[in-house]
């Protein structure tokens, strides 16, 4: 039997809506995955998730947090109901994802840095009830690597709680990352051969805060790489890792396995 493993970020709405989450966990099952987080991005999945967890909770736990590219003009009165969610029976193992995304701005230039202005000031404020809370932060950074670890350094959040999802910069990055205390996860990009950069910057963060994540319904592994993702995935993701590393597959999936247990205290 193939050791458990936990896909640490994806997003289940869609797989609820099409009438295929039971077959996702059956798969899941049969590939050994055993937990998965999916994660929050907009007020509207929040609700949709927490009653996942309720009815799945020993197969799914879930986060709440405003996605960047989900900052509109209400990012208050979104954010002002996370608490409630903390607070709640069933509660969240994280907060996120947030962060910053520079890479879907619009071009033309007031509209560019009002968007940037309101992605900053989200990130700001959910900083602000991360720090409050002392929880597990998930954060989107994308082209924004530097933006992000500054404006976390300012929020005085135990950077131990900090998982930069979606690794996608390279070592040195990830060097600043960890000698913060933070840590990053991978995603099926790992297994990518244009993504070099990324190996590295797993090898250089090393197996003992290694997390993976699919992601899913985006960025597949090989070999489904152009594919629908599946959190099931996690374990091609895994046997990519384990080689990566030059480790036995068991071993790999148990140091996997307890630092999401342990980092999002599930």
């Amino acid at each position: 039997m193939n050791p458990s493993l936990i896909d640490s970020h994806c997003h289940l709405d869609s797989y609820q809506e099409a009438n295929e989450l039971e077959n996702t966990l059956k798969l899941c099952q049969e590939l050994s995955v055993t937990k998965l987080i999916t994660v929050g991005t907009n007020a509207e999945d929040w609700e949709i998730y927490q009653q996942m967890a309720a009815i799945h909770p020993e197969y799914i736990s879930y986060t709440v947090g405003l996605h960047p590219t989900s900052v509109g003009e209400d990012y208050l009165e979104k954010t002002e109901q996370i608490f409630s969610y903390f607070l709640s029976p069933k509660k969240p193992c994280a907060l996120g994802e947030i962060g910053l995304d520079y890479f879907h701005l619009p071009k033309e230039e007031s509209e560019k840095q009002t968007i940037l202005q309101r992605q900053k000031k989200a990130f700001k404020e959910q900083l602000r009830i991360a720090y409050e809370l002392d929880c597990p932060i998930v954060v989107h950074s994308r082209n924004a690597f530097h933006d992000c670890i500054e404006m976390i350094n300012e929020s005085k959040v135990r950077w131990q709680r900090v998982v930069f999802h979606c690794f996608s910069e390279g070592p040195e990055e990830v060097e600043i990352l960890n000698r913060l205390g933070g840590r990053a996860s991978f995603t099926g990009i790992i297994t990518y051969k244009n993504a070099q950069n990324v190996r590295e910057a797993a090898l250089q963060q090393g197996v003992e805060k290694i997390m993976i994540e699919t992601d899913a319904p985006y960025l597949s592994p090989v070999p489904y790489r152009g594919k629908r993702n599946q959190p099931a995935y996690t374990h091609y993701i895994a046997h990519f890792c384990a080689e990566l590393f030059k480790m036995d597959l068991n071993k790999f999936s148990q140091i996997s396995y307890r630092n999401t247990h342990q980092f999002y205290r599930l």
